[in-house]
C-alpha cells in the first residue's frame, strides 16, 4: 500500500492512460518510450477516423489538474466499525454505509468491485451559488509540481491552483470536483451497467459534455425530464421551474441490460368467455388516420359496416377475417361497431421507459419531504433529498433481483432506502453501497439541534429507521435489511515519512501498531486485494506443539501475516497444514515488512520458495510496507 501512495510522486495526468497505450499498441512509441501520434493515425485511419485534424472538445480551467486527481492513488486507510457490523442485524449483511470523500472511497473500491456495480444514482452538488458547493481540496502543490505532473505551463499551474485553493463554485470548479469521481466511478460499472445523475439548468449543459467525454457520447442512453413539483410560483420573474433532468449513460451502450416496467392495469383483463388464449379486455376496432384500411365489415346479425367518418378499421380486412375465425372480435348489438379482444398473453410483458417521468410514479419534492420528516419523526431535518419512488424507477428499468447499486453522493440515504423497499417489494436481493461525506450541519439548523452533527449521522439514522419500517410493512420479506459501516482516516504518523535526504528520512515502526490499527492496515489491503469490504477473514491458528501461538488471516486463496512474533516455526506449521488439510489451499502470502528481522525475513523467504507442496500449490510471498 505505501508503495502505491509513494508513486504518486511519479503519476502524472496522463500516466495510466499512457501505460494503457503502451501494453495495446507499442509500436506506437519510440525507444525513449515517447508516444508517436502519428503511427496511431496510421492504425485509426483505416477506420475512417483521422487524429490530426482539430476535433471538438471541452476545456476548461483545472482540467489537467482534474485528470491528475483522478489518476492519483488515495492516502487514506480503510476502517470498519466492529461494534455495529458484529450485531446480529449486519454481520452477514453485504450492504456498505462508507463514511468520507467519495473520491478517495471509489479508489478504494475500485478494485474489489471493478465491473461489478450494475447502476449508480448519484445526487450531486447542483452549482446553484445557494446550495453550498464551494471547491475545497486540501491537497498539496506548488505550482513547479503542478506544471509537471499535469503537463502544463506554470502560469496556468498558478491560475488552477489559485481557484483549488479559494473555495471557488464557477463551472471549471465544478467540472474539476466532478470530473475525477465520474471518471473513477465508471471503472466500477459493469459493461451492461448504467448510471443516472441528477442535475438541474446550471450544469446541464456542462454535465452532457463531460458525460460524453468520460462514458462516450455512443454511450447516451437519455436525458429524463422528472416533474419535481406539480404547482405553479407566481412569484418567479421568468418561469416557474418544474422539472429537473436525469442524465443516464450506459457503460457499454450495446449490452445495456434494460428492463421493461411494470405493466399496470393488468386487472382489466379477464377471460369470461374461457378462450383458450386466457385473459383478455375489449379495445376498439377503428382508429382516427392510423390505418388506411377502407372496406365493408359485416356482422352475423348482417349489419354491414363501412368506416367510420374521419377514421379507418385498425386492421387489415384479412386480418379481421382471422380474428373472426379465432372467436378474437365482440360483436355487439345492432349496428353498433365491433370491439376486438386484446389478450394479456400477446402484450409485451412491460412497458418500455420514456423520457419524461412525472410525480405519479417518481414522486416529487413534496412526497420526499413527507417521506424523511416521517422517517425522522420531525419536520426540516434535511432541506432536500430525492424521493425512493425516483430512484426505484430507475433500479427497475436498469436491475435485476441481485445486483449491486452504488450511490456515493449518498445525502439522507434515499438510493438505500429505495433498494431495501423495492426488494421487500419483489423479493430481490440487490445490495446497495452509500458513500457520505462527515460533512457537519450548520449549527443554526433543526438538524443540529435535534442532535445530528453531521450529514452522515443522517444519512445512517435514516437507512436504520427506513429498513425498521419496511420489515414492519413487509413481515414475510426475507431480503437484507441491514449494512456494514467503514470509513476512510488518515495514514499513521510517520507511516508515509518524507526527507529530502536519506540521513533525514526515518523508517516507520510498524512494530508500534496497536491490533486496531493492524486490523485497519490489513482492512484496507483486503479491499486493495480485490477482496470485499463484507468479507470477514477468517481467523487461521498456526501455533506449532511446542511453540507461541500466531494467528493469520485468510479471504479465499490470501493469508495475511500482521502480528509481531511470526517465526519460521510458524511457516513451517502453515506448510504441515497445507498438507494435511484438504480444504486450506492459500496461494498468496502477504506480510508485513515491520513484524520481519532480516534474518527471519531470509529464513521464511526460503522455506516457503523451497517448499514443495502436496497440492502442488504455488505460494506466492508478497512483502508490503
Amino acid at each position: 500500500m505505501k508503495k502505491q501512495i509513494e508513486a504518486n510522486e511519479h503519476i502524472t495526468s496522463n500516466s495510466k492512460q499512457i501505460a494503457v497505450l503502451k501494453q495495446h499498441f507499442p509500436n506506437c512509441f519510440d525507444k525513449d518510450g515517447k508516444f508517436m501520434p502519428d503511427k496511431m493515425n496510421e492504425i485509426v485511419q483505416s477506420d475512417g477516423a483521422d487524429i490530426s485534424r482539430e476535433g471538438y472538445s471541452l476545456n476548461w480551467l483545472g482540467k489537467s489538474y482534474a485528470r491528475l486527481l483522478a489518476n492519483l492513488e488515495t492516502e487514506t486507510l480503510l476502517a470498519a466499525n466492529s461494534e455495529h457490523n458484529a450485531k446480529a442485524e449486519n454481520e452477514n449483511s453485504e450492504n456498505m454505509l462508507i463514511q468520507g470523500d467519495n473520491l478517495d472511497v471509489l479508489k478504494h473500491l475500485k478494485n474489489a468491485y471493478a465491473e461489478k456495480v450494475k447502476m449508480i444514482y448519484i445526487d450531486p452538488p447542483y452549482n446553484t451559488g445557494g446550495d453550498g458547493f464551494v471547491y475545497a481540496d486540501d491537497r498539496k502543490f506548488n505550482a513547479d509540481q503542478l506544471s509537471e505532473l499535469a503537463g502544463i505551463d506554470e502560469d496556468e499551474a498558478k491560475r488552477i491552483l489559485e481557484f483549488t485553493q479559494s473555495k471557488s463554485n464557477s463551472h471549471s470548479a465544478w467540472l474539476t470536483f466532478m470530473y475525477p469521481r465520474l471518471y473513477v466511478a465508471k471503472e466500477l460499472l459493469r459493461d451492461d451497467g448504467v448510471i443516472f445523475i441528477s442535475i438541474d439548468d446550471n450544469e446541464q449543459a456542462q454535465l452532457k459534455m463531460l458525460c460524453d467525454e468520460i462514458f462516450g457520447e455512443e454511450n447516451f442512453l437519455a436525458k429524463i425530464l422528472w416533474e419535481k413539483v406539480h404547482t405553479r410560483k407566481n412569484s418567479s420573474k421568468e418561469f416557474s421551474t418544474s422539472h429537473e433532468y436525469l442524465f443516464c449513460y450506459g457503460k457499454i451502450k450495446q449490452v445495456w441490460d434494460r428492463v421493461l416496467l411494470p405493466r399496470e392495469g393488468k386487472s382489466a383483463y379477464s377471460n369470461p368467455d374461457n378462450h383458450p388464449k386466457g385473459p383478455w379486455k375489449a379495445d376498439p376496432i377503428t382508429a382516427h388516420n392510423e390505418y388506411s384500411a377502407d372496406y365493408k365489415i359485416t356482422k352475423p346479425n348482417g349489419v354491414v359496416l363501412s368506416r367510420p367518418i374521419g377514421g379507418y378499421w385498425r386492421f387489415s380486412e384479412k386480418t379481421i377475417g382471422d380474428k373472426t375465425a379465432d372467436n378474437a372480435i365482440i360483436w355487439g348489438e345492432g349496428d353498433s361497431y365491433p370491439m376486438i379482444k386484446r389478450f394479456l398473453s400477446e402484450v409485451q410483458d412491460g412497458l418500455v421507459p420514456v423520457t419524461l417521468w412525472d410525480r405519479k410514479f417518481a414522486g416529487d419534492t413534496s412526497s420526499s419531504k413527507k417521506e424523511i420528516d416521517g422517517l425522522l419523526g420531525q419536520q426540516g431535518l434535511f432541506e432536500y433529498t430525492k424521493p425512493t419512488l425516483l430512484i426505484k424507477r430507475a433500479m427497475q428499468i436498469s436491475t435485476r433481483p441481485n445486483d449491486i447499486i452504488l450511490d456515493f453522493f449518498s445525502g439522507s440515504g434515499s438510493t438505500a432506502h429505495a433498494v431495501m423497499a423495492l426488494n421487500a417489494q419483489d423479493g430481490g436481493n440487490r445490495r446497495h453501497i452509500s458513500v457520505q461525506l462527515d460533512e457537519a450541519t450548520d449549527p443554526k439548523s433543526e438538524a443540529h439541534k435535534a442532535g445530528y452533527k453531521t450529514i452522515f449521522d443522517i444519512t445512517r439514522e435514516r437507512i436504520i429507521r427506513a429498513a425498521a419500517k419496511l420489515q414492519e410493512e413487509y413481515p414475510e420479506a426475507q431480503c437484507d435489511f441491514g449494512f456494514k459501516e467503514y470509513k476512510t482516516i488518515p495514514a499513521f504518523d510517520g507511516y508515509l515519512n518524507e526527507a529530502d535526504t536519506i540521513e533525514q528520512y526515518e523508517a516507520f515502526d510498524g512494530k508500534s501498531l496497536s491490533d486496531k490499527q493492524r486490523a485497519q492496515l490489513r482492512f484496507t489491503w483486503q479491499v486493495y486485494d480485490g477482496l470485499p469490504l463484507s468479507m470477514e477473514l477468517e481467523p487461521i491458528d498456526l501455533q506449532p506443539d511446542d511453540g507461541d501461538a500466531y494467528t493469520a488471516h485468510q479471504g479465499d486463496h490470501i493469508l495475511y501475516f500482521m502480528d509481531n512474533g511470526l517465526s519460521l516455526a510458524h511457516i513451517i506449521k502453515m506448510l504441515e497444514r497445507i498438507d494435511s488439510d484438504k480444504d486450506f489451499a492459500p496461494q498468496k502470502l502477504v506480510m508485513f515488512e515491520s513484524i520481519f528481522t532480516d534474518k527471519s525475513k531470509r529464513e521464511i523467504a526460503e522455506a516457503i520458495n523451497g517448499y514443495n507442496n502436496r497440492k502442488g500449490l504455488e505460494l506466492n510471498l508478497e512483502v508490503r510496507y
